[in-house]
């Protein structure tokens, strides 16, 4: 079986799941994308964009990352831009040791690409020559591209969400579905027990005026 990663550094759910992926007995194609452009492309705001929803988000990821046992510290501002980071991660081949890297850097500790002693530090993790060349990787007209198909082909697929692992045809969305697309890799006899058939298909019942159907 193979799996494709949809992911975006921005997201701290991603960053846990990043730590989790060992686990799954799958291989693992990671797929660097703008978590905006999801938004942007199902009409969605993003947790942070809803002040009531972005406090209890963000300490529902402390908690939930402590339950976890997975080191966690917040960067010093948030939403930023994860544009450079993604077309790093692009450039350096979507690799995932690289990608943990830099997921780490962000939300274990707590560092964003916003001045040159922390994009030394990130060379440096990362085995780069210096804050020149990341940022030449951060501008690379291949590393745009790469991340612009990335974004295309997740959006053919149906994510909505990051992170989402995408097996098949079948998505997986976010951290807590982690255990799900290991049971289905493991073909548990739930994924086509009648009730799951029939949850995947119901119908409508009312709509909102203002929500259009998907």
């Amino acid at each position: 079986m193979k799996a494709d990663w949809y992911f975006d550094f921005i997201s701290p759910f991603s960053y846990m799941q990043a730590e989790r992926l060992a686990s799954l007995p799958v291989e693992i194609t990671c797929k660097p994308i703008l978590f905006a452009g999801l938004l942007d492309h199902w009409g969605q705001k993003g947790p942070a964009e809803i002040g009531a929803k972005r406090r209890f988000t963000y300490r529902h990821v402390v908690w939930l990352a402590h339950k976890q046992d997975i080191p966690i510290k917040f960067p010093p501002a948030h939403p930023f831009n994860p544009l450079p980071l993604l077309r790093i991660a692009v450039a350096l081949g979507s690799r995932l040791d690289v990608i943990q890297k830099i997921f780490r850097f962000v939300w274990r500790d707590g560092l964003l690409p916003d001045s040159n002693d922390n994009l030394a530090a990130l060379a440096k993790t990362l085995g780069v020559a210096g804050v020149d060349e990341l940022n030449e990787f951060a501008t690379k007209p291949d590393a745009k591209e790469g991340l612009r198909k990335n974004g295309e082909a997740a959006i053919a697929r149906g994510v909505f969400g990051v992170p989402t692992l995408a097996i098949g045809g079948e998505l997986f969305w976010g951290f807590d579905a982690t255990d799900m697309a290991l049971d289905f890799l493991r073909a548990q006899p739930l994924f086509d027990d009648a009730e799951m058939q029939r949850a995947g298909e119901l119908p409508y019942g009312a709509v909102r005026k203002a929500a259009a159907k998907p």
